[in-house]
Formats: C-alpha cells, sequence, structure tokens
C-alpha cells in the first residue's frame, strides 16, 4: 500500500525535526533484519537517546535538501537504509549498535554524519572511542584542581629555600647586606 503525499509530507517534517534535534547520524543496511530484530535495535537504542528511524532513501533526501549540516548524508542513500539519529550519547549509541550488529550479523553499517562531515565506517568507530563529555569535564576539573595546589607547594618552597640559602652565604655577606638595609633604613628616616 503507498503512502499518500500527505503522509510523505508528515514523513519529511517528522525527519526534519529529528535531524535538528540530532549531532550523529549513522545509516546502516538493515537487509534481512525480521521486524523482531529491528524492534529490538531500536530497544536498544532509545536508553541512548538515539531514534531508530526507517525511512525511504528519496524521503530522507528531501528531509536533508538544503541542509549543510546532513548533506553529505545522500552518498549512503542507497539500498534497504534505517537511520540511528543520535541525539544524545553518540558513544553509547555506537557501542550499543556494534553489539546488536554482532549478536544478529545481518546489518551493514555504511557510514555516518556528523557536524556536517561524511563518515566511514571507521570514522564511526573511533568515534565511539572518544572520551564522553563527562569524561572530559573530569580530566579537565583534575587539572584545574592541580592548578592552585601546586601554586602552594610552589610558593611554600620558596621561603624554605630563601632560609637554606641564608644559612649557606658567607657571615661577611650576612653582615654587608645588613649593613645596606641598615643605611636604606637611615636614609628613610631623614627623609
Amino acid at each position: 500500500m503507498s503512502r499518500t503525499i500527505e503522509e510523505k509530507r508528515e514523513i519529511v517534517t517528522e525527519l526534519k525535526e529529528i535531524l535538528s534535534q540530532s549531532q550523529l547520524a549513522i545509516v546502516i543496511d538493515y537487509q534481512g533484519l525480521s521486524v523482531a530484530e529491528i524492534t529490538e535495535l531500536r530497544r536498544k537504542m532509545r536508553p541512548t537517546g538515539t531514534i531508530c528511524k526507517r525511512a525511504k532513501n528519496t524521503l530522507m533526501q528531501i528531509a536533508i535538501d538544503g541542509n549543510e549540516k546532513w548533506q553529505p548524508m545522500t552518498e549512503f542513500l542507497t539500498g534497504s537504509s534505517v537511520f540511528l539519529l543520535v541525539q544524545e550519547d553518540m558513544k553509547a549509541a555506537i557501542k550499543a549498535y556494534q553489539d546488536f550488529q554482532k549478536a544478529t550479523k545481518k546489518t551493514e553499517l555504511r557510514g555516518g554524519v556528523f557536524d556536517g562531515q561524511a563518515l566511514t565506517e571507521e570514522d564511526v568507530k573511533a568515534l565511539s572511542e572518544l572520551p564522553s563529555k563527562e569524561e572530559l569535564m573530569a580530566r579537565l576539573a583534575g587539572g584545574l584542581k592541580a592548578i592552585p595546589t601546586k601554586l602552594a607547594v610552589g610558593l611554600n618552597a620558596v621561603p624554605t629555600q630563601l632560609a637554606v640559602g641564608i644559612k649557606e652565604v658567607p657571615g661577611s655577606l650576612v653582615r654587608a647586606i645588613k649593613a645596606v638595609s641598615e643605611k636604606e633604613d637611615s636614609q628613610d628616616q631623614a627623609a
């Protein structure tokens, strides 16, 4: 049963809305997946903030037409496509898809689009190996916390080093410094 033009417009509008909220799109070939397996894929992707959308390539082409951020997706629009539209956790979404693919061995990742750039399968895998936003924030916080600590240790070391250095200075030099200091004090008091 073919869809009416109005139904197709609604699908394109929905795709545009989902894409506007997504940061990564992964295109997979789902040839050979049963309805139960597609349902399982959707179930696995949901906790990662990813929408698993099956749509005709022509409707996706219309949805991304004129949108520079998603335009590179056109090279992946062939055959039977399922679109994984990641809105939250890219790393978890890619891992969830990889787990599903290992279990079923029926899908093939064609590529993806991130920040207006087409990604190969290797690029998508590399994204999953990057530290998460939370990990990066923790590293940054740790680095910022270390700066005042190192500064305090360094400042505490200065008087200690100065005291050690004074003990090693010959007595005549200490007397000379003291004489200059007293002379400056007497000149300051006279003025």
